[in-house]
């Protein structure tokens, strides 16, 4: 696992998660109530003692190099590292990045600077706990050129992936990026057969997607990306591939959402809070790392509590009610206060007590929120209702939008007492 490099592509604009992306990169959005995206990929990376890695980014990425600054240090008899490949212009190059695969081929001298023999392309906006220690000796054992990690995923979903065929042996022997024809789709649905004969866990009618996660042999990665106009693995980079070298797949059995858009974000965000969740944040081996910051414990009063996440340094006062929802690092929650479904993504501070008419940070006395997601620092103020009765799946106001039916206030936002949204 020392001859792996991992390149984390976190360069988007993540126009799709906006306005959590309006001040920051994808990566550094707050997940899970105390971690960061980018925590997912790095830790995956770790835990596979792959720990030579690289964050590809280019927007908003101030927070997110603060981030990765303060939590990844490595000792001095270790030659591991986290490096930040920020997008820069040059004599060679005037432009930013292009796509992933243009991000990569960009950097693609100090991928492989130290010759290693395969290098790990992850994304930086996917939620997963993933054994890349075996995708990578399968990939070796294999004597694959290129390995694609996918998932069985519905036909609802194929428009928006990477659609691809495997022959008996795993290998990729037909790839589309976001099939938009019906025939095309059902061409690649897989039948009861290939699901025995491959040992799937799928339903008839469902369809092999790319995760987004590659393994190339760095000398394959060179020959295909040196000189190329090509800006997208998906698009591009994965069929040419196909033409002459081995391309193998790697099936995850395991739990992964791709949270790039507010529905996607909220939705995996509250399956957290399930009895038993998916995606198991308390694994003993295969802990998430990120930045320690020694804050208390949560501090509940006399509250009502179901199903929640409450994170380190949160407050809820007496008469609040709680149901299934995530309340972030150092998140306050004012009497008779109520969250539904929300998830609050804490604050970076805490405020002493407020002059007279300051509204403070969190959640004020007496307000429902539901179906929500709270940016950092936001101030709710007192007999607010934020629910979205209406209904209404797009809507911009002052401090707050909705974005697929989920009401955002944006970070740092107030709110005035009374509002209703």
């Amino acid at each position: 696992m020392h001859d792996v490099v991992t390149a984390i592509l976190g360069g988007g604009q993540g126009t799709r998660l906006w306005p959590l992306t309006r001040e920051r990169a994808k990566p550094a959005v707050p997940v899970a109530g105390k971690f960061r995206l980018i925590d997912i990929p790095i830790s995956n990376s770790l835990h596979a003692h792959i720990d030579r890695i690289f964050v590809l980014t280019q927007f908003n990425s101030a927070s997110l190099h603060r981030h990765i600054a303060q939590t990844y240090r490595f000792d001095a008899f270790s030659r591991g590292f986290v490096n930040i490949l920020a997008a820069e212009q040059n004599i060679d190059n005037p432009d930013w990045y292009q796509g992933t695969a243009d991000a990569v081929g960009q950097n693609l001298e100090r991928l492989l600077e130290d010759s290693p023999e395969d290098v790990l392309i992850l994304s930086g906006d996917q939620l997963y706990l993933m054994d890349l220690e075996r995708f990578v000796a399968e990939h070796r054992g294999a004597d694959r050129d290129v390995t694609v990690a996918v998932k069985p995923v519905p036909p609802s979903e194929a428009s928006a992936l990477g659609i691809m065929r495997i022959d008996d042996a795993g290998r990729i022997v037909e790839f589309v990026e976001k099939p938009q024809d019906p025939e095309v789709v059902e061409h690649l649905a897989l039948d009861q057969a290939t699901i025995d004969r491959l040992g799937l866990d799928a339903e008839p009618g469902m369809l092999l997607a790319s995760m987004g996660i590659y393994l190339f042999r760095a000398g394959v990665m060179r020959e295909l990306l040196d000189g190329t106009e090509a800006t997208d693995f998906g698009k591009e980079i994965i069929p040419q591939a196909l033409q002459g070298h081995q391309v193998g797949s790697f099936v995850h059995a395991g739990y992964w959402r791709d949270i790039g858009t507010i529905s996607a974000f909220h939705h995996a965000s509250l399956e957290l809070t399930d009895t038993v969740p998916s995606l198991d944040l308390y694994s003993a081996s295969r802990p998430i790392y990120t930045h320690p910051r020694f804050l208390p414990g949560c501090k509940v009063n006399r509250a009502e509590v179901h199903r929640a996440v409450l994170c380190d340094g949160a407050i809820v006062y007496d008469g609040a009610t709680i149901r299934r929802a995530i309340v972030g690092v150092r998140s306050t929650v004012r009497e008779e206060a109520t969250l539904e479904d929300t998830v609050m993504l804490g604050a970076t501070h805490f405020e002493p007590k407020p002059a007279d008419g300051t509204i403070p940070l969190g959640v004020g006395k007496g307000s429902l929120v539901r179906g929500a997601i709270l940016d950092t620092n936001v101030r709710i103020g007192a007999g607010c209702r934020l629910v979205n009765e209406a209904g209404v799946t797009e809507a911009d106001g002052d401090g707050w939008c909705i974005r697929d039916g989920v009401v955002v206030v944006y970070r740092g936002a107030t709110i005035p007492d009374g509002t209703v949204v």
